[in-house]
């Protein structure tokens, strides 16, 4: 799950980056709106943490940009401003929920949580491709119905894949699913994902288009 964090004050950015990166997050970081604004198109998130008070525009303003692009992203405000009209306003100007600073990181991230769980819901928690069932609320995934153990980012990778079945991933795209920007990625990192996974998954389940990327075949939908 990635998390675009739109937030001015870098400290606080670089802990929430740390501990959300810590428990499962991609995390990208952007200090204006016009940047949150514009990754839009170069590398959507699944959920947006949103400051407010930002230098170069008002964070309602981006809020209504990011719905205009993408009406069902889930967006957290968090923001200093904690009167009661400023999260009227914020909820009915189309945020999906609102947490003031001060705040404790566990719940922030149990906010993330439900925003994740509501995510996946409404995308279909569970994707069955022949003997392979992934479920995106509760992160397993199971083959001829037998658990499989996978780490944090072969979960991840397996998840886009069968998000996207009969189209092809390049390995760009495919890093920009797992990673967030300014993240060391080892050349081969895609690659020695795709390798853990084919250990665990049928045989022939993932495909390689030489010179391309991967994909999964449509054909395998059950």
């Amino acid at each position: 799950m990635k998390v675009l964090l739109v937030e001015d004050d870098l400290p606080l950015a670089r802990g929430l980056s740390q501990a959300l990166k810590r428990h499962g997050f991609a995390v990208d970081h952007v200090a204006r709106g016009r940047d949150a604004v514009n990754s839009m198109g170069l590398n959507p998130p699944d959920l947006v943490v949103l400051d407010l008070g930002l230098p170069d525009m008002d964070g309602m303003a981006v809020l209504k940009k990011l719905r205009h692009q993408k009406a069902a992203l889930p967006v957290l405000i968090l923001t200093a401003r904690d009167a009661l009209n400023d999260k009227v306003v914020a909820l009915d100007g189309g945020a999906d929920d609102y947490l003031s600073k001060p705040f404790e990181i566990e719940e922030l991230l149990a906010r993330l949580r439900v925003l994740s769980r509501r995510l996946s819901t409404s995308l279909s928690s569970e994707i069955r491709l022949d003997s392979v069932t992934l479920d995106q609320a509760s992160q397993k995934v199971t083959v001829d119905g037998e658990p499989v153990a996978l780490s944090r980012r072969e979960f991840m990778l397996l998840n886009a894949l069968m998000q996207n079945a009969g189209r092809i991933q390049t390995r760009e795209v495919l890093e920009n699913k797992l990673y967030g920007w300014g993240e060391e990625i080892a050349s081969n990192a895609i690659e020695a994902h795709i390798s853990y996974l084919r250990k665990k998954l049928p045989r022939g389940f993932i495909q390689t288009i030489r010179g391309v990327g991967y994909t999964i075949s449509i054909d395998q939908q059950g």
